[in-house]
């Protein structure tokens, strides 16, 4: 059982959470820049901004590679696995990179620092490995995450009340455990826009919620741990990580209650009532209100040309983001939290974050 852990810890937490620093550092910082690039006189930040974001396969691959403590050829090596896997892997290339950088850096280690001719052997057989697993497997990943994708889009369409529920929930819920919420969401698409490969109406609709339900957590946790953490704990889990609360939520499961409920609430209002949706990148959609990303990639959607958004934005777009990203997640789980207290579920001290 030990081992079991050891490893879902390594490849689960570690890997999964460097692969999503890999995709913070290329494509999402280069969607920004292609943001700033939209102003007047600044298109040279759009050139920038598409370096960036070409670069994302390696970026997450050297994260990976990072994470599993690899030695430097491996490491240096994983980049062209990741180029590989991101290019071939279509929409599914996020998770492309993450299972097949993980088999070739670790049996790139096998052989690193092994032999006396280790510059050369060492990059040939990670990339070797990494390369072959890319051409056989990445575009069947692809395939499968596309149907997933499609699936969600579809069923966000059928029923996009139920949907909001579930993605708000889910990913949410996602957001706050050590795993990372932004790699999933890249992973499956969870964008409408005409720049990811997948992308429609339902997918939209889908990323809308996972921006709500990650905002829940984050927003929901800060407010009503304010008692334990004060100030300092609003900003450290409202733009930072409601993740901090992990070792409270193990003590004590029932204050994980009141900021899951809001995500239930606020995923369908966010999708049925103020009509939110996700044409900014996929891995926006998993962020919240860390680096307040999730709110922003949303409002990237509706002003990038490229992305294709295809209604107009009006002032219900903006009220809704702002109830939906802020306010709501703040009031209902505070209401919530209140109940609880009164019912001697929730104490004093619960909500303490470990400094």
């Amino acid at each position: 059982m030990e081992t079991v852990k050891k490893y879902l810890k390594r490849y689960f937490i570690d890997a999964m959470g460097a692969m999503a620093l890999g995709l913070f550092a290329s494509l999402l910082i280069g969607t920004i820049f292609n943001a700033i690039g939209m102003i007047p006189h600044l298109g040279i930040m759009s050139d920038i901004g598409k370096y960036a974001q070409a670069m994302a396969g390696p970026a997450m691959a050297a994260a990976i590679a990072f994470s599993l403590k690899a030695h430097p050829l491996v490491m240096f090596s994983a980049a062209s696995v990741g180029y590989a896997a991101n290019s071939l892997g279509g929409a599914g290339g996020p998770l492309a990179v993450f299972i097949i950088a993980i088999i070739a850096v670790e049996i790139g280690m096998l052989v690193s620092k092994k032999t006396k001719v280790d510059i050369i052997v060492t990059p040939f057989v990670t990339i070797f490995t990494g390369g072959l697993l890319a051409i056989l497997l990445a575009p069947h990943i692809g395939t499968l995450v596309g149907y997933i994708s499609k699936f969600i889009g579809w069923a966000a369409l059928q029923a996009p009340l139920v949907t909001g529920i579930l993605v708000s929930v889910v990913i949410g819920i996602c957001l706050t455990l050590p795993i990372s919420s932004a790699a999933i969401c890249a992973g499956l698409v969870l964008t409408g826009s005409a720049a990811a490969i997948g992308g429609s109406e339902g997918l939209a609709i889908a990323g809308a919620a996972a921006v709500a339900g990650c905002c829940a957590q984050m927003v929901g946790f800060a407010v009503i741990s304010f008692r334990e953490n004060r100030w300092g704990g609003v900003l450290s889990q409202g733009i930072g990580t409601s993740m901090l609360q992990m070792p409270n939520i193990i003590r004590h499961p029932q204050i994980w209650l009141a900021p899951t409920l809001a995500s239930a609430i606020t995923g369908p209002l966010a999708v049925c009532v103020f009509e939110l949706r996700m044409y900014g990148a996929a891995i926006n959609s998993g962020m919240g209100t860390c680096g307040l990303l999730g709110p922003i990639g949303m409002v990237l959607g509706w002003l990038s040309p490229e992305n294709g958004y295809p209604g107009e934005v009006t002032a219900l777009h903006w009220v809704g983001l702002v109830l939906v990203c802020f306010v709501l997640p703040a009031v209902l789980s505070f209401i919530f939290n209140e109940i609880f207290r009164k019912l001697g579920w929730v104490k004093d001290g619960y909500m303490k974050i470990e400094s």
